[in-house]
């Protein structure tokens, strides 16, 4: 695997090395040895897979507070996504900044989130499965948002958003 370092510590981009021979390929896409080495989350004790039927599905922005706080491993495993990391933590020097990258099931591309940093999507094609492992079991009672349009963040999504929950769309705006 490599690790491409993203614009807001200790996020990554998590590519895979595909080994092919005749019978197709075979590729790791998590080894906790080669996690740990880099000071990431090394067990992941749940797993959840995201179904989103149509284009312009927006999910997020969303991270847990601690002390529940999770890292995310998070893979779209069918179709396109845009992906964008938002750095929630106080004490960073990338306090509010973003990140963003598209991971597509055909370049089996993943980010790594640690915890304190909001994860959100957009769907850029019908029918995304979007795969997360996450290194906290959720906490309802911890589970924090903020609007994927929020003027703290400045996040400009590629397309527009046309599907998105409620729940989302009612966050407070996020407080400097």
């Amino acid at each position: 695997m490599r690790f491409v370092p993203l614009g807001v510590p200790g996020a990554y981009l998590v590519e895979i090395e595909p080994v092919a021979d005749a019978r197709g390929a075979f590729a790791r896409t998590f080894c906790a040895r080669e996690f740990g080495e880099r000071g990431l989350a090394t067990t992941m004790v749940q797993t959840s897979l995201s179904l989103n039927a149509r284009r312009g599905t927006l999910r997020g922005l969303h991270w847990q507070a601690a002390p529940h706080g999770e890292a995310k491993l998070v893979r779209c495993v069918r179709g396109h996504i845009y992906d964008v990391a938002v750095d929630v933590r106080r004490d960073s020097h990338a306090f509010r900044q973003h990140v963003a990258v598209e991971l597509s099931a055909e370049a089996r591309n993943a980010i790594y989130f640690p915890p304190g940093v909001a994860h959100g999507f957009l769907t850029l094609e019908d029918d995304c499965e979007v795969h997360y492992a996450m290194s906290a079991f959720h906490a309802p009672e911890a589970a924090r948002g903020a609007r994927y349009d929020d003027p703290a963040f400045g996040v400009v999504w590629p397309e527009p958003v046309t599907v998105v929950a409620d729940r989302d769309l009612a966050w407070r705006p996020f407080e400097i």
